[in-house]
């Protein structure tokens, strides 16, 4: 009886995190129910193996990676004579793992500083940046996979975009570094140390400073990386949420290596290995839960019961009804057509349910595609050649003419039945009913009755 209860009471929770009809209104409840509703979606793609999956063969192609993408990268700090001012966050990385991770990070510095990118030649450059492009286009396709986008970028597209990441972002970074150290570093700044309470704020703000450069590097992730529109906010506040969830986990984790001294026993030499990859998933688990956050954040509408929303017919005709009438009202009354976004916020159904409606209707003429970037939609002909029937016609059409597999030994009325057929009982059609074979031959037999006259 109490288990009973209790899942009545989780029903009933769900039901009003999914399809609550009057979800509050004022802040801070706005932000909490949305909060609310997107950890209730992050725990949903955690228990469906969507993001693990992903994480897990991130972390392979990682290990297969890391040290030509370090090569690429510290090549140009390098050049200036600056890469020992990015080592630091190498081994900040690595510390978590304890003192073996440290003399790991050495090996791979090692190995980055024995690497001559100058001397490899055009082949061995090539495989390098191959190597490099294809890690970076593994992590595109698991955000793309988040963000619900069927496209990758193209491959010119990646290799300019990936590159000049690769060979600028260090650079950057650099740069942020020698900034703060540059301004804590000044007079005006040290005057200010010396009076109270400024002294106590700045020697905190320069202790949280790689702090702040975590989260902006996972900030820029999660703009940069999906082959879509991310807001800032929304992408800071992923970033930020990563950022603290990285440095918990990297206490943590340090404490349970501190205490697994029985898996050294176990694993011998091999328990670096084993801690690496436990810790470089966890990192990954990290990053995509961060991006996860930001597109339900930018995405209420996305957040269901299913990651992936069954494609009823009720859901796609109505949708395809609804967002009809929404394009044809301003359109009449001569108001600025609107933002496909902008609508699927107004639904609050999943994107990829008004995405794949959409164009369905923008292939049959019913909508078309306006504005300057293309992202508004108006009627693709006159609102007195649009009916219902037609949209209806539209959402039910097979594009794919799959339909045109089922056998030929149905009753044809079965599938080619008018409305008024629809209250034929299956027992009729098993007396009377012929078969579409039956109904394609007495049609070649009789061309004149077929065609009316």
């Amino acid at each position: 009886m109490a288990s009973f209860q209790f899942r009545e009471r989780l029903q009933a929770a769900e039901d009003w995190i999914l399809a609550n009809p009057n979800p509050p209104r004022t802040w801070p409840w706005t932000w909490l129910y949305k909060a609310g509703r997107s950890v209730y979606a992050l725990a949903r793609d955690v228990i469906s193996g969507q993001l693990t999956l992903h994480a897990m063969s991130l972390v392979y192609t990682t290990l297969l990676s890391i040290v030509p993408l370090l090569a690429l990268s510290f090549s140009v700090l390098k050049a200036l004579g600056v890469h020992q001012r990015m080592e630091p966050f190498l081994f900040q990385f690595f510390q978590p793992m304890g003192p073996q991770g440290i003399e790991l990070a050495e090996k791979i510095l090692g190995f980055v500083d024995n690497m001559k990118v100058g001397v490899l030649g055009s082949v061995g450059l090539a495989l390098l940046v191959y190597t490099v492009v294809s890690l970076l286009q593994k992590i595109e396709r698991s955000f793309n996979m988040i963000w619900r986008v069927p496209d990758m970028r193209s491959m010119a597209q990646r290799f300019s975009n990936y590159l000049s990441v690769i060979m600028v972002g260090p650079l950057l970074m650099v740069s942020a570094i020698g900034v703060s150290a540059t301004i804590f570093s000044s007079t005006f700044v040290q005057t200010l140390i010396e009076i109270e309470p400024f002294g106590s704020l700045i020697l905190v703000a320069s202790r949280f400073t790689p702090f702040f450069l975590v989260v902006g590097a996972f900030t820029f992730v999660y703009i940069f990386m999906p082959n879509t529109r991310v807001k800032l906010r929304y992408a800071f506040i992923g970033g930020l949420v990563a950022g603290v969830s990285w440095q918990a986990a990297g206490m943590l984790f340090a404490s349970f290596v501190a205490g697994s001294a029985k898996y050294a026993a176990i694993y011998s030499s091999f328990a670096i290995g084993i801690i690496l990859l436990i810790w470089t998933y966890l990192n990954w688990m990290i990053l995509l839960l961060g991006a996860s956050l930001a597109f339900y954040l930018q995405n209420p509408s996305s957040v269901a019961k299913r990651r992936q929303v069954q494609l009823a017919p009720e859901l796609q005709e109505k949708v395809a009804l609804a967002l009809m009438w929404m394009v044809a009202k301003p359109f009449a009354e001569g108001e600025p057509a609107p933002q496909q976004e902008v609508l699927e916020h107004r639904l609050s159904v999943p994107g990829e349910v008004t995405r794949g409606v959409s164009d369905k209707l923008i292939r049959a003429g019913l909508l078309s595609l306006a504005g300057r970037q293309g992202d508004q939609l108006v009627p693709g002909r006159s609102l007195d050649g649009i009916s219902i029937a037609d949209v209806l016609r539209v959402v039910r059409r097979d594009e794919d003419r799959v339909v045109d597999r089922l056998p030929l030994d149905l009753p044809f009325d079965l599938l080619h039945g008018e409305e008024e057929r629809l209250t034929t009982s299956f027992s009729e059609l098993l007396k009377t009913g012929k078969t579409i074979q039956q109904t394609v031959k007495e049609a070649e037999q009789d061309p004149v009755s077929q065609s009316g006259g």
